[in-house]
């Protein structure tokens, strides 16, 4: 893989049947774009991982998001805290040590999370196949 702008390299492999690589693995099999993890370890006592990504509309983050917390609880990881719905523009998955934000497009550019927690030097992204 060249190291362009345009190809953003593929996540590290996530400590196997850890809930971070579970929630990476259903982000992924939902189709989210623009997934970016970010270690906050020694950053924040909040949680180990922020996990970001984009859906392409409402209805989309809606659907992520319950997937993603009723498959939390499935798996008997606890009950995940989901603010933000109905209305879905961004929606937060507080799910212990990790912590989930979905997105529609306009409103995580307005937000830029990213930027805020300093994404760039030590966060992970991955780029999710084209719909």
């Amino acid at each position: 893989m060249t190291d362009t702008p345009d190809i953003i390299a593929p996540l590290p492999p996530s400590e196997p049947g850890s809930l971070h690589e579970m929630i990476l693995k259903q982000l992924d099999d939902d189709q989210a774009s623009e997934l970016v993890s970010i270690p906050l370890e020694g950053k924040s006592s909040i949680a180990d991982h922020m996990v970001i990504a984009s859906g392409r509309s409402t209805r989309q983050v809606a659907a992520m998001a319950n997937k993603l917390a009723e498959r939390i609880k499935q798996e008997g990881r606890g009950i995940p805290r989901v603010e933000g719905l109905p209305a879905a523009d961004w929606v937060l998955i507080d799910a212990g040590d990790v912590v989930v934000h979905l997105f529609r497009p306009e409103v995580r550019s307005f937000y830029n999370l990213e930027r805020m927690w300093g994404f760039g030097e030590d966060g992970e992204t991955r780029q999710m196949g084209s719909a």
